[in-house]
C-alpha cells in the first residue's frame, strides 16, 4: 500500500464512523444498549402539571433578515391558556440566576441540564420563577414548585412561562 492510499484510508475512517452514528455509552462498554431514552423530563408531582402539557406550546420562529437572529413567539394551545393566572405545581431542575444557596429568581428546567455553560432547553421546556420565599438550591435533583402561571413571550423574548409568588412544593 502506498503512503497516499494509506493516508486516504486513514482520512476516510472518521467519515465512515460519523456516518454510522455515535455508539451509546453502554455499547462502548460492551454492554446492552439502553431500552429507553434516558433524557426524560422531571416526573409530574401529584396534582401537578406535566412537561408534556407545557411542551405542547408551538414555537413560531422568524428570522430577522438583517441580523439573522431567530425570534420566537408562543402558540399556546387551549389546555395551556386554561392554566393562565392559575396556581400550578411543576417539578424540574433548578438553574440559579443569583449567587447563594437559596434563590428567589431562577429558571426551572423540564429536563436535566447537560452542561452548565450551554442550556439546551427550548422556550416550552423551562419556566422563569419568581419565588415569594427563598428556595434551597438543589441542582442535582428535581425541585417541586407551586406558583401562579403567567403566559409570556409575545414580545419574542424567548420566555413563554413565568411562575409568580412561587413556593417550594
Amino acid at each position: 500500500m502506498t503512503i497516499r492510499r494509506f493516508a486516504k484510508a486513514v482520512l476516510a475512517l472518521p467519515l465512515v464512523l460519523m456516518a454510522s452514528g455515535p455508539a451509546p455509552a453502554a455499547m462502548q462498554e460492551m454492554g446492552k444498549a439502553p431500552a429507553e431514552d434516558v433524557w426524560q423530563p422531571a416526573k409530574t408531582p401529584p396534582g401537578g402539571t406535566s412537561w408534556k402539557t407545557l411542551e405542547a406550546t408551538r414555537l413560531n420562529d422568524r428570522t430577522d433578515p438583517q441580523t439573522r437572529i431567530i425570534y420566537t413567539k408562543p402558540g399556546f394551545p387551549p389546555a395551556i391558556k386554561a392554566l393562565a393566572g392559575k396556581q400550578i405545581k411543576v417539578a424540574g431542575w433548578m438553574m440559579p440566576l443569583e449567587n447563594g444557596a437559596r434563590q428567589k429568581h431562577f429558571v426551572l428546567l423540564g429536563y436535566p441540564p447537560g452542561c452548565p455553560f450551554h442550556m439546551h432547553a427550548l422556550p416550552n421546556q423551562f419556566i422563569e420563577v419568581y419565588a415569594a420565599v427563598p428556595v434551597s438550591v438543589d441542582e442535582m435533583n428535581p425541585t417541586v414548585i407551586t406558583g401562579t402561571l403567567e403566559l409570556t413571550g409575545q414580545d419574542e423574548s424567548g420566555i413563554f412561562y413565568r411562575l409568580r409568588n412561587a413556593r417550594p412544593g
